[in-house]
């Protein structure tokens, strides 16, 4: 791998997290393929629990779209906060490493979760967008009350 590659790479995750950042679920989105191997690491009975749409596989740039406007729907904005703590290159992957605060927009109920986020990159877009986060964090934010 050159050093330009590993720089593109690092681009494109930095710009990726730049517009997450901004919320603009179609600027976003044109940074993924058209085709892209989307998974979360929940368990598979968990997944379009209807407290938690958002959390499903997805394939196609208009997915992503559409991920990032289900995850703004289903939280406050005013009260996200994502800390990124490492973005570690090699090749055409990267893996970020933060923390994310977010409050539950059905319940009031504030969460924290540590998460990884392993990306690829081919041609200047996302094709691979796995992430590993404390699903149990986010279940219980949105669970109602009992």
């Amino acid at each position: 791998m050159s050093i330009a590659a590993s720089t593109d790479m690092r681009t494109v995750v930095e710009e990726l997290l730049r517009r997450i950042g901004e919320g603009d679920p179609e600027r976003i989105a044109e940074l993924y393929a058209d085709q892209s191997d989307w998974k979360l690491d929940w368990p598979e009975a968990e997944h379009g629990r209807t407290a938690t749409p958002w959390i499903r596989h997805r394939s196609t740039r208009a997915d992503a779209a559409a991920h990032y406007r289900e995850l703004a729907e289903y939280h406050v904005p005013e009260l996200v906060a994502t800390e990124v703590e490492r973005i570690l290159v090699d090749g055409s992957d990267a893996v970020v490493l933060g923390e994310i605060r977010q409050t539950a927009r059905p319940t009031g109920r504030a969460y924290q979760a540590r998460f990884a986020l392993h990306l690829t990159v081919e041609d200047g877009l996302v094709t691979r967008h796995h992430v590993y986060e404390d699903s149990l964090a986010v279940a219980q934010a949105f669970e109602a009350e009992k």
